[in-house]
């Protein structure tokens, strides 16, 4: 690499283009090679420019910023700097380890941090890539998330009464229905408890300890065995449960036994 930083700015924002090229102009050792208005357009201009440093706005009409990670591939991407006005996307980017993020608005001192930080970067660059954007690539390509409902609403009556699930201490099967215990209080749905399971409680909160029980991990207070590999599960308000055999490592797969 020569000693000019050659950099690509590629957001679908004329004002925030030309906001940031007017800072990169002053620098001596950057050379703007080039503008892009969308994801599109800047997959072929660095995979053809080989730019050394690259603004990279996030949110962009078609192809995304995080598209054009993927489809240029972290070993070839240049050194990236993400862009955006969406707080929840600079989360994003933090996680997937960015070199930095600049959300907008921008100042002139925020922009010469991260500048001053991209520079080391680009001169101090191996061949193989930055293994924080294979970091975004690998979180790209992970499966999504399931989305779990926050709120339940229960009908009583001619009403429906709402009720936080991380509120839920356990759930038991009842006939044809599942009663939610939440606190002092229970709630009967018309569910079945496979249903709730499946569908509608986040696995990494709640788990399955028997054939007719559910129970909110956080609400375990302590845990002691039984006879015939069974578990007793006692719940910080005093209520004891059963683990069955058959259940028993689901438990074990979602809390860590030291002894």
């Amino acid at each position: 690499m020569t000693d000019v930083i050659r950099t690509l700015v590629v957001d679908d924002d004329p004002l925030s283009r030309a906001r940031i090229r007017g800072f990169l102009e002053r620098e001596d050792d950057v050379e703007v090679v080039g503008e892009c208005a969308d994801g599109a357009e800047a997959i072929p201009r660095i995979r053809a420019e080989r730019p050394d440093l690259v603004f990279l706005d996030v949110q962009m009409p078609g192809v995304d910023g995080f598209g054009v990670v993927e489809a240029i591939g972290a070993e070839r991407m240049p050194v990236t700097v993400f862009a955006s006005a969406y707080v929840e996307f600079a989360l994003r980017a933090f996680e997937a380890c960015a070199l930095d993020y600049l959300l907008k608005p921008f100042d002139e001192e925020r922009f010469g941090r991260t500048l001053g930080r991209a520079r080391a970067a680009a001169r101090s660059r191996q061949p193989a890539g930055d293994p924080r954007l294979d970091a975004l690539v690998q979180l790209l390509r992970a499966p999504a998330r399931p989305e779990y409902p926050q709120l339940l609403a229960v009908k009583s009556g001619d009403q429906y009464r709402f009720v936080e699930v991380g509120d839920i201490d356990w759930i038991e099967a009842d006939g044809n229905y599942i009663r939610l215990h939440v606190g002092t209080q229970e709630r009967l749905v018309h569910k079945t408890l496979q249903e709730m399971e499946e569908h509608l409680l986040d696995p990494a909160r709640f788990v399955r300890i028997h054939r007719s029980t559910i129970v909110n991990l956080s609400r375990i207070a302590t845990v002691e065995p039984l006879f015939h590999r069974e578990l007793s599960v006692a719940l910080k308000d005093g209520t004891r449960l059963v683990c069955s055999r058959r259940y028993r490592p689901r438990l074990q797969e979602r809390v860590y036994f030291t002894g």
